[in-house]
């Protein structure tokens, strides 16, 4: 029987895009604010769109921070993608807020010099250079590119969990991973036959 996927339901997200991506590639999602589901599901996507502090204001009256934190003790694979990915360090400029602590990492807002060629939000098609090799980017090419749409990135404080960097006038982490913690700043539902390719990885885990 296949694996059931848990796609957390916060209140902000992209849900319903991402779930479309995994049932084309014949996973079995579930769409869940309830944390007995995530509890019995064997993988947890933790998607998101939207301001850091209002996210985890809405996972802690919502009751799923102790369902998310059981997830991660059970050693299931979770992907954090985009804010997803940014609710797993331990701090975000964005409300100046605590996240889950999952990553040794904190949350910033781009800080670019040249405002006419970088705009903040960085929106669009980006490459992303691999660090080091993981089964979540399996036969994913080197500088293969993603569709971004964030204003604030990650910045590790240990570069073992780093995965990806992508170049935005500085470089800044587009990938991590933490035992079986998977975070992507980017967004795979949005980016064709590669981000099909990397939520296949994921299933496979």
């Amino acid at each position: 029987m296949p694996h059931q996927i848990a796609i957390v339901d916060f209140g902000m997200g992209n849900l319903h895009s991402v779930q479309r991506k995994f049932i084309r590639i014949g996973a079995r999602t579930t769409i869940t604010s309830d944390p007995d589901v995530i509890g019995r599901s064997d993988k947890v996507v933790l998607p998101g769109v939207g301001h850091f502090q209002r996210a985890m204001e809405n996972l802690r009256q919502m009751r799923l921070l102790e369902a998310l934190n059981d997830a991660r003790a059970r050693r299931i694979p979770v992907l954090g993608i985009c804010l997803g990915m940014q609710l797993m360090a331990n701090r975000s400029e964005e409300g100046d807020a605590d996240g889950l602590g999952w990553l040794d990492a904190k949350i910033v807002r781009f800080k670019v010099d040249d405002t006419i060629r970088f705009k903040v939000p960085h929106i669009g098609w980006n490459e992303t250079a691999q660090k080091k090799k993981s089964a979540l980017f399996k036969n994913i090419p080197d500088r293969a590119e993603f569709y971004f749409v964030h204003a604030y990135h990650l910045v590790a404080n240990h570069e073992a969990i780093v995965l990806c960097e992508t170049e935005y006038e500085y470089r800044f982490v587009s990938a991590v991973e933490s035992e079986n913690i998977f975070g992507v700043q980017f967004h795979p539902e949005k980016s064709h036959d590669v981000g099909e390719s990397l939520l296949q990885n994921f299933i496979g885990l």
